[in-house]
């Protein structure tokens, strides 16, 4: 299974629960589940994170991180169209298709292999919410591609600060 991870995941855990500087664990066990295989960052998330400015942006930006990480392929089109019109709905204007960011991609290179691929976001499902204020998990769900909150997946892949020993 590969997890493909949303801005929010990296985002957010740098800044509230694993600081780059306080818990180096956690990011080294990202940069080996990248060399593995099990966790990327779509090539669109990525460039959406690094046009921040902040040690994050610099960790990203390191070659071993960035070859480990990112998922380079090119995005299907149709997949994002699809991820827009089923998930989201079919006339969107142009103010709710700038709300919903590069989340889209994501959730179409998790289409572009669906049996194999999750995605993983700190967003929680809020039914309720409609048309371009919907969130990940029940975009994905619409499509159906399977999602999880970080902490799954950190149950999943075993996360520990001893990971390595």
């Amino acid at each position: 299974m590969q997890y493909l991870l949303d801005a929010n995941v990296l985002i957010d855990a740098n800044r509230d629960y694993y600081p780059l500087d306080r818990i180096p664990e956690f990011w080294e066990w990202l940069i080996h589940q990248g060399n593995e295989g099990n966790i990327k960052v779509p090539v669109e998330i990525y460039e959406e994170i690094i046009q921040g400015k902040d040690d994050l942006v610099d960790w990203l930006k390191d070659a071993d991180v960035k070859t480990a990480l990112l998922l380079d392929e090119d995005v299907d089109i149709r997949l994002v169209r699809l991820a827009t019109n089923s998930g989201y709905a079919t006339d969107l204007t142009d103010n709710e298709i700038e709300k919903l960011g590069r989340d889209p991609f994501l959730i179409a290179h998790a289409l572009s292999d669906k049996p194999n691929r999750y995605v993983v976001t700190t967003e929680v499902s809020k039914p309720g919410k409609q048309r371009g204020n919907k969130h990940i998990p029940d975009v994905c769900s619409a499509v159906g591609v399977p999602s999880c909150h970080t902490y799954e997946l950190l149950r999943i892949l075993n996360f520990t600060t001893s990971w390595k020993g």
